[in-house]
């Protein structure tokens, strides 16, 4: 019978702006326990948003932690109180990028680093894009550029390592299968989410 992994003791060692840091005692099989260190992280949304010629937009955003711009997939954490996961991706479409879709679906929902974070994510597909005015929230906002690149050129720059941001990878990879299956298959916009439980 598999061992239930109680969590015997829990302790808050830091609350900071996005995350906190939880130091949990954890049961282990053999009568013994060991202690975790869990990243506490509110969730994040990106958006795959493909246009009629099979190009997805970028953003290209300066990431302190590895101190270089990555180019990435317009995202946002989701850090507003009872706003679904949809209208978050829709809003940050808006403000990275300058865009709305008409057309929306679930790509692929990830736990982007279950070792050490709670953090869950889910990529969406955004279809039938339009301009709308871009609004600028933040100060890397101000910042950021936006592009266009063909999805078949991203795979293989994937693959050739020229993207390492998690979020990109995993969304392009499945785009690419979703333009070659017809979007057939794909999961309704407001799907269950069962990772998000914040």
């Amino acid at each position: 019978m598999p061992h239930d992994y109680e969590v015997l003791h829990s302790e808050r060692v830091y609350d900071g702006r996005v995350i906190a840091l939880r130091r949990d005692e954890v049961s282990m099989p053999g009568e013994t326990s060991s202690v975790r260190d869990v990243v506490e992280h509110p969730g994040a949304v990106a958006v795959v948003a493909l246009d009629e010629q099979e190009r997805v937009v970028l953003v290209r955003q300066y990431r302190h932690p590895v101190r270089r711009p990555l180019d990435e997939l317009p995202a946002g954490i989701l850090d507003v109180d009872g706003e679904p996961a949809q209208e978050t991706a829709k809003r940050e479409l808006a403000e990275e990028a300058g865009l709305a879709a008409d057309t929306w679906h679930v790509l692929v929902d990830l736990l982007t680093s279950p070792g050490m974070s709670d953090e869950a994510a889910r990529i969406y597909l955004a279809r039938d894009l339009r301009e709308v005015e871009r609004d600028v929230q933040q100060h890397e906002e101000a910042e950021m550029t936006s592009s266009r690149v063909f999805l078949a050129t991203l795979v293989a720059g994937v693959l050739a390592g020229e993207y390492e941001n998690a979020l990109l990878v995993a969304g392009v990879l499945a785009a690419d299968r979703a333009v070659r299956v017809g979007f057939v298959g794909l999961r309704p916009a407001d799907a269950p989410w069962p990772a998000r439980h914040r």
